[in-house]
């Protein structure tokens, strides 16, 4: 998988992209991740890539041009039999991203994400984009954060990226309902017991507790999933 990411705040991404399991998937070859400042394509000696909203009003707003310039470069490096990148805006306007988003979008071969800043972006930019991405109902400075997010929710359902595929079915959200509650020892702490059935050493009990108690957690705390 192919990933660019348009941004005016590139030095942002260091830290999470180079830890942990994106690191480990990067130096697999198993995506390719590129940061990409948008003030590159400005035309200004000053490299303006923000403007104030004809009409009034506060903050600044992302201008056109350069987001427009970059698109066509990225996608014109397109090689011949691959298929076009996937465009996504990330801005609290889009669809939610949610687990079968992320799904969707780890099979894509090559997406690009454009990060917003400011007050918002000028609304021709829209007409350049394929979808529009939004990660929750509250407001963020910056599309890197949201960016991150999802690159991170998205590149972990690569196969081969983590070392036990099986723990993917088991996470929050896959089927439909909250995890089941996990354990380690020691198995008595502060007169807290881990659980005697994940003691017993029979998984068709362990298997059936773990059902029930991902239900009886989800009921309590996300009713709305198990509509």
């Amino acid at each position: 998988m192919k990933i660019d990411i348009l941004t005016l705040f590139p030095d942002v991404f260091g830290g999470v992209f180079n830890e942990s399991m994106i690191k480990i998937a990067r130096n697999k070859g198993l995506v390719d991740i590129e940061i990409h400042n948008l003030r590159k394509w400005t035309a200004d000696r000053h490299r303006t890539a923000d403007d104030k909203p004809y009409g009034g009003g506060p903050g600044m707003v992302m201008k056109v041009e350069p987001v427009h310039a970059a698109l066509k470069e990225l996608k014109g490096e397109e090689k011949e039999g691959r298929a076009a990148p996937l465009t996504i805006l990330i801005t609290p306007q889009g669809q939610k991203f949610d687990q079968p988003a992320a799904k969707a979008l780890s099979k894509v071969e090559h997406i690009i994400l454009i990060c917003g800043h400011y007050e918002g972006f000028d609304e021709r930019i829209r007409s350049f984009v394929d979808m529009e991405m939004s990660i929750g109902d509250y407001i963020l400075t910056c599309g890197e954060i949201p960016a991150m997010v999802l690159c991170d929710a998205v590149i972990r359902l690569i196969p081969g990226v983590l070392g036990d595929e099986e723990c993917l079915m088991e996470e929050s959200f896959e089927n439909g309902m909250l995890e089941y509650p996990q354990y380690t020892r020691p198995a008595a702490f502060e007169n807290m017991r881990v659980p005697e059935v994940l003691l017993s050493g029979d998984p068709k009990k362990i298997k059936e507790w773990r059902m029930e108690q991902a239900i009886a957690k989800t009921k309590a705390r996300r009713p709305d999933l198990l509509k």
